[in-house]
């Protein structure tokens, strides 16, 4: 098991609007393949500006096959075409997080 942190930095005044569009364009169809997130963020103090979300999969297979199911649905691709069209976003990280052999996920097992 694994968490994918995915962080977007968007120009300033960017935050409200990437997330009313996310809210009504992209958490449905990203929900509906990658299910519930691990946690879903927008900075308030720090780095502004940015939006962190985090997602839980069993190993890359399982990543690459859920990821390419979102990429094939319709809904996904109109999602993307919002966000682009807003021209908020400046750059993206993405991190594999593997858990420590004490971490709470690793107990559950």
């Amino acid at each position: 098991m694994f968490v994918e942190k995915r962080v977007y930095t968007l120009k300033p005044g960017g935050a409200p609007i990437y997330m009313k569009i996310y809210e009504e364009f992209g958490l449905a169809p990203q929900s509906k393949h990658l299910g519930q997130p691990v946690g879903w963020y927008f900075s308030e103090f720090g780095s502004l500006n940015q939006i962190t979300h985090m997602w839980q999969y069993k190993d890359l297979n399982d990543r690459a096959s859920r990821r390419a199911a979102m990429q094939a649905d319709p809904d996904w691709h109109v999602y993307l075409g919002k966000i682009k069209e807003a021209d908020i976003l400046l750059s993206q990280q993405n991190e594999i997080l593997v858990p420590a052999p004490w971490s709470p996920e690793n107990r559950d097992a």
